[in-house]
């Protein structure tokens, strides 16, 4: 039995919008197995298991790259990547799949490739790129349709608090919201912000992170479809924290360097939402990986 292991993701990190994307310690698995029938699925909802179930479509495209027969399968999934919450839950379905296509039948695909077939998939790199690299991934698609990536460290004495709300931001909203133009002006901000940011996390300068991550593109609009986002964010920065959306949201990530500041934090959220998801965490550095296992896990 193949388990593939993947991060979740979190894409934006404010001024980085569609582009930069951070590989995070909260992680999902999918089991791939032979099976007597051609497909059965568990783990996830009824209306998932299916030949339609995101993961099974990125094995069977791993297959055709491969110019290999797609194989009766066992598939079972142990999700901890909530969906529609900007924690790369498509991009885990996705580099799963593929992987786990990979694995079945040791081809040694190389990461640039599975970047090419995830993107195709998932329509652009931003959450996929850093599930299979881990750390902090830049990505573009050049001219010539190209996928380019450039990794970055994350400072060791960083650390993430994921706040993961009870309700979600629908992707279609969160692009919708946004505005089709942008000035000159607004554009320069991004770009020297951005670069700036880069260097901030690689450092671990939480002066400077705090300053540069301050975003004009989307957080100003989508943050008005997250109703917690001001008091969340206020909670954060009083005990030194950073606070950006993750994706198009709904989760909110507060980034800071001293572990006593991230306990008060995740303490004062869950104690004004006890139903909420806080979690103390940090940054993967290996990505996406594969096992051969005798157990699910």
């Amino acid at each position: 039995m193949i388990r593939i292991k993947v991060p979740a993701t979190s894409a934006n990190i404010g001024v980085g919008f569609d582009c930069l994307g951070l590989a995070i310690s909260l992680y999902s698995s999918v089991y791939f197995e032979e099976n007597s029938q051609k497909l059965t699925i568990s783990g996830c909802p009824e209306k998932f298991q299916n030949e339609n179930n995101l993961i099974y479509q990125a094995f069977v495209r791993g297959c055709q790259y491969l110019n290999q027969p797609v194989p009766n399968l066992k598939i079972t999934i142990k999700n901890n990547i909530p969906i529609s919450r900007g924690l790369g839950s498509s991009a885990f379905c996705i580099v799963g799949g593929l992987k786990g296509a990979d694995a079945w039948f040791q081809s040694g695909l190389s990461k640039e490739e599975l970047l090419s077939l995830a993107t195709k998939m998932e329509g652009h790199p931003d959450n996929v790129a850093p599930a299979i690299y881990g750390k902090m991934v830049s990505s573009f698609v050049d001219s010539d349709d190209n996928i380019e990536s450039v990794h970055f460290d994350i400072n060791d004495e960083l650390q993430f608090i994921t706040i993961i709300p009870n309700y979600a931001v629908s992707t279609n909203q969160a692009r919708s919201i946004l505005p089709s133009e942008m000035s000159y002006q607004t554009a320069t901000y991004q770009v020297g912000h951005a670069l700036a940011l880069a260097k901030a996390l690689e450092d671990g300068n939480l002066a400077l992170i705090h300053k540069s991550i301050v975003d004009k593109m989307h957080e100003p609009y989508r943050s008005t479809l997250i109703p917690d986002y001001q008091t969340t964010k206020e909670i954060c920065e009083s005990f030194d924290g950073t606070m950006y959306i993750s994706g198009s949201g709904s989760t909110m990530m507060c980034i800071v360097d001293q572990t006593e500041n991230g306990l008060q934090i995740v303490d004062q959220i869950k104690a004004l939402h006890p139903d909420w998801n806080v979690q103390h965490l940090n940054v993967d550095t290996q990505g996406a990986t594969s096992e051969m296992t005798k157990v699910i896990v």
